[in-house]
């Protein structure tokens, strides 16, 4: 499992606090909020909403929120106006930074992702300058201790995933972003335990950092992730899993 994931599942298993759930509550309905803006309230017709929706549901937000922001997005209901904007920058290290946002305020949004970059040793860059080390791809989690590597291998690759990686707790795939629901569907259909899927974007190429390097980049993922606007943050830092569980 590469760097990012591994903190990110550690991140989702300290989260259960009600605070965090509910920042992480919010960040999830704006996404499906403006998915159905963009695309139509119909998941059928509109593959992002049907993944934000599918995202909301696994960490446990209740249909009635889901279906509140579907009508916002829809114009059912009265709602905040929310845009994409994305902010490329390096940590520590040289780590390569890509932060994907859902604001209704662009500069108070870039404000805030410049002033977490500063305060840990980072800095922002100009367009363009990480997000070619980044490609968009399905990732799908499946619990360990449902099934095995080999059987998930087998499954997955005939539904057409490109990549497994096992860790100690889950099994990561990867997948061409139009084969991320026939692979999760696959998997579920073989009585395996999906964990999550989402569309995500994938490093190319990994840096190594370590020690005080190491905990500044941890920082400073934390930080942009815990920014209201932020939705996703991808970096490419490749840290031993022993350190990562340290910090945990």
């Amino acid at each position: 499992m590469s760097g990012h994931s591994k903190w990110s599942t550690i991140k989702r298993k300290k989260g259960a606090q009600d605070s965090q759930r509910a920042k992480l509550w919010g960040k999830l309905l704006r996404f499906v909020e403006v998915a159905a803006r963009e695309g139509g309230g119909n998941m059928e017709g509109n593959p992002t909403l049907a993944t934000a929706v599918q995202k909301a549901k696994a960490n446990s937000v209740t249909n009635d929120n889901i279906e509140r922001a579907i009508k916002r997005g829809t114009g059912e209901l009265q709602g905040e106006t929310y845009e994409e904007t994305s902010y490329e920058g390096y940590g520590p290290g040289g780590v390569a930074v890509l932060v994907r946002c859902l604001t209704s305020n662009r500069n108070r949004s870039a404000q805030d992702v410049r002033s977490a970059f500063n305060s840990h040793g980072g800095k922002l860059a100009e367009p363009g300058a990480v997000a070619w080390m980044f490609e968009s791809k399905g990732l799908v989690i499946v619990g360990a201790a449902s099934t095995s590597e080999d059987d998930v291998f087998l499954i997955a690759a005939d539904a057409g995933a490109e990549d497994v990686r096992p860790s100690e707790e889950s099994i990561e795939v990867i997948t061409p972003t139009d084969a991320m629901k026939a692979v999760r569907d696959a998997l579920e259909g073989a009585g395996m335990t999906v964990e999550s899927a989402e569309l995500t974007m994938i490093p190319k190429t990994t840096v190594a950092v370590e020690g005080s390097d190491a905990k500044k980049v941890l920082n400073l993922i934390d930080e942009l992730d815990e920014l209201d606007d932020v939705q996703e943050v991808f970096a490419n830092f490749d840290i031993s899993d022993d350190f990562l569980a340290s910090l945990a």
